[in-house]
């Protein structure tokens, strides 16, 4: 069984393949007009008519401003959450992490996303790619659930 270390406190140190940036030091609110209608992927429809509101994407998507932190993916284990290469994750450190919760874990002291599964006093993190294996756990293997990840932001290249 291995050690199962949850959420500890917010000192944290990175490496250089670690991007952390934290919310706190985000940007001010940047309000944009923000669509009520759902867009069509079909026949078009005019959307000027359907204005509802501002949305400023760090109140969409932060709960915890000081215990929220931006990471930037690398690889592709996650592709079946629609998580990939070059995204970047919001995770929340102030969320108890739940069975089927993607969660950012330090596994031996590496950095990864995976799908936390917790059944039967089994625990695993499962990737959502089938390339990959269940990453499992035996004697003096360490898991640290660093938070749960609530978001991913995706810029397309234009």
């Amino acid at each position: 069984m291995p050690t199962l270390l949850t959420l500890p406190d917010l000192s944290l140190t990175t490496d250089a393949a670690c991007c952390l940036i934290p919310v706190s030091t985000c940007a001010p609110v940047c309000l944009r007009p923000l669509f009520g209608q759902r867009v069509s992927a079909g026949v078009p429809s005019p959307a000027e008519e359907y204005l509802e509101k501002g949305l400023d994407l760090n109140t969409y998507l932060v709960r915890n401003k000081t215990a929220t932190f931006y990471f930037r993916v690398q690889g592709d284990s996650m592709v079946g959450a629609r998580i990939f290469d070059g995204d970047m994750v919001v995770v929340d450190r102030s969320i108890s992490p739940k069975h089927r919760n993607i969660v950012l874990a330090v596994v031996n002291a590496d950095y990864t996303i995976k799908r936390l599964h917790k059944r039967a006093g089994v625990i695993e993190l499962r990737a959502e790619n089938p390339r990959y294996a269940p990453i499992q756990f035996g004697d003096g293997e360490t898991l640290e659930i660093w938070g749960v990840v609530v978001g991913v932001v995706c810029r397309f290249d234009a």
